[in-house]
């Protein structure tokens, strides 16, 4: 499992749909930590009008690039010239290149001889030469119906569960559930549980909840178990027996707690 700690995430607006841009994250996130993230494009592209919101919302830098000779974008080589820069930092480890494009493959054949971790997403019409460029080429549209059954099913479950309910713990301990309507972005929580179920699990299926809590604080760094009426993320998925199954190991000196998916 790779856990990098100072990722780069540069974003070819020119050939990124938006609509998958969130998915995109959370995908990359499941490999570490993003310290950068930039979109590139002009701006003042009509195509490219809808992206303002978005990328404010998911904190992403936007570069603008404008267009010097009509009909040619420079996007690009701007994208190189900011790899290159950050490259020569020494500061990184994986580098994220989103983009369907197959101008980029020099750019990913050279950062994996400065022994970086190379990390391609884009569309399946992407050339094979880009593709196998990377260490790892991630298919956009694999995300985009991964992201789409997990919420669908998350959405489902979580009406399920009603507004209010209580049950004990294994430690006999009485736990109030403050679910439902009240929080309704709990089933993006859910979403991001199956996500780390998927990625991380062992040989058994089960996942530490630690690397779980770990992806959903990189991806949602808002994310407080409080907020949902629970002091800590092993009490909120044990109150959801119809999603989960949860076992707790003694390791020693403390205890580590798993889950599975059902």
């Amino acid at each position: 499992m790779n856990d990098f700690q100072k990722m780069v995430v540069l974003i070819d607006a020119d050939n990124t749909q938006l609509s998958k841009l969130e998915g995109v994250l959370h995908e990359v996130s499941t490999y570490g930590r993003i310290v950068v993230r930039k979109a590139y494009g002009n701006w003042k592209k009509r195509l490219l009008g809808k992206w303002e919101d978005e990328i404010k919302r998911l904190a992403i830098k936007a570069e603008q690039q404008f267009d010097y000779v009509p009909g040619k974008n420079t996007t690009d080589i701007a994208i190189v010239i900011d790899a290159m820069d950050l490259l020569h930092t020494e500061m990184y480890d994986a580098f994220v290149l989103v983009s369907s494009d197959s101008d980029f493959t020099p750019l990913a054949v050279r950062l994996k001889e400065s022994g970086i971790y190379v990390i391609g997403v884009g569309e399946k019409k992407t050339p094979e030469a880009f593709c196998s460029a990377c260490d790892d080429f991630i298919y956009i549209e694999n995300i985009d119906q991964t992201e789409n059954e997990k919420k669908q099913s998350s959405e489902k479950n979580v009406k399920k569960q009603g507004k209010k309910n209580e049950r004990k713990d294994e430690d006999n301990e009485q736990i109030t559930l403050h679910v439902g309507f009240a929080y309704p972005d709990i089933a993006e929580i859910h979403n991001l549980l199956h996500i780390a179920c998927d990625k991380f699990q062992d040989d058994d299926g089960y996942t530490a909840l630690t690397l779980a809590g770990n992806y959903i604080k990189r991806v949602r760094p808002e994310f407080n178990t409080k907020n949902y009426g629970f002091s800590k993320l092993s009490d909120l998925i044990r109150s959801f027996p119809e999603l989960y199954d949860v076992k707790r190991y003694n390791t020693g000196n403390s205890f580590m707690i798993v889950y599975r998916c059902r």
